[in-house]
């Protein structure tokens, strides 16, 4: 499985467990576009399941930053180091 993160709005996300992680998938109605991932977190003290990065299709890589930075403090894994 991997671990999806979908980046709703700079105060909202979800996250979900899918088999795949597509380049495009229509999420409750909207286009999202694949943006980081699936990678595998580093070695912790326990295993973690790959993390793939999903925002809105339309912003742009500036915007997907500023919204990943903005959800950074509540979603423990987009602050985790990956391999």
């Amino acid at each position: 499985m991997i671990e999806i993160i979908l980046l709703l709005g700079k105060d909202d996300y979800a996250i979900e467990h899918w088999e795949q992680a597509p380049d495009l998938v229509d999420y409750k109605g909207s286009p999202f576009s694949l943006r980081a991932g699936p990678r595998a977190p580093e070695q912790t003290d326990h295993e973690l399941e790959p993390v793939a990065v999903y925002a809105p299709d339309e912003l742009t890589e500036e915007e997907f930053q500023d919204l990943f930075y903005a959800l950074q403090p509540k979603i423990p894994e987009l602050a985790l180091k990956y391999t």
